[in-house]
């Protein structure tokens, strides 16, 4: 079992373990930690507990520090910077007519390095443009190509529904999403109904998927369900009653016949 504090970078970004290395931190603290790309700002959203360590990708960075007014103000200069590289990025890319759009930009905390986010319908050949950033910053630069929903989880807007998009509110992971979802939920399947603005099909499908599933399960079990005896006993009685309704009640004999009869009885005893 491990000690660990869950840290997250951005809003509705993942949440990753660290070390709390005998610091006493709760949540919505913010902390100075280590990772594979040196050191980053970010915010404590699950507070200690103890896991195990199959659930920990190893090894195990710590907790630096928490953080203080220098680091905010650091990291607001990081900010400022982010939105000059912004602009010097659009420019490069026009200058070597490269097919990309240019999403974001983003300083790691130490300044480092700096991450350009784009995207493009194919593989780019971008280094030129590598070279010449370099060129302007005098630092690391990295290019990463993302896909459509990245983009859109990093820009933000507002759904079919009105309310801010899912992926920037609390999706920390995209969830695979299939058509067949939507006609489980009897939707329409018009694209432009069941897609969301990055294109592809809205993540909220998957929501209640598992409800409708559940739902559909019990209607089965409940279809295959034998009827109660109690029920057939009684529409046995019903039945029996009915044909006994039915039955032919006996003819009546008709007078004439009566008459015929007296009249035979009448002339018997007259001829004695």
């Amino acid at each position: 079992m491990v000690k660990v504090v869950g840290v997250r970078f951005k809003k509705a970004g993942k949440i990753y373990y660290f070390d709390p290395d005998e610091i006493e931190l709760e949540t919505g603290v913010n902390v100075i930690v280590e990772t594979a790309r040196g050191l980053e700002f970010g915010e404590v959203v699950v507070g200690p507990k103890v896991v195990p360590e199959e659930e920990v990708v190893q090894p195990l960075k710590k907790v630096i520090r928490r953080a203080t007014e220098e680091d905010f103000e650091h990291l607001q200069e990081n900010r400022e910077k982010e939105e000059r590289a912004f602009e010097i990025g659009l420019a490069k890319i026009a200058k070597h007519g490269l097919p990309m759009k240019l999403v974001d930009v983003e300083y790691t905390f130490d300044n480092a390095k700096i991450i350009f986010y784009f995207t493009a319908d194919g593989r780019v050949d971008f280094r030129e443009l590598v070279k010449d950033l370099a060129g302007v910053f005098k630092t690391r630069i990295e290019l990463r190509q993302i896909g459509v929903r990245d983009e859109a989880k990093m820009i933000g807007g507002l759904g079919p529904c009105g309310r801010s998009l899912c992926c920037v509110t609390f999706l920390g992971d995209f969830e695979p999403v299939c058509i067949k979802m939507a006609k489980e939920q009897n939707l329409s399947l018009n694209p432009t109904k069941i897609s969301g603005i990055c294109g592809r099909l809205m993540c909220c499908l998957k929501f209640e998927t598992e409800l409708y599933r559940e739902e559909k399960a019990r209607e089965q079990e409940a279809q295959e369900e034998p009827e109660p005896k109690e029920e057939i006993l009684v529409e046995e009685e019903v039945n029996e009653s009915a044909a006994a309704e039915e039955e032919p009640k006996p003819k009546k004999k008709s007078r004439r016949r009566r008459r015929s009869r007296k009249k035979k009885k009448k002339s018997v005893k007259k001829e004695s």
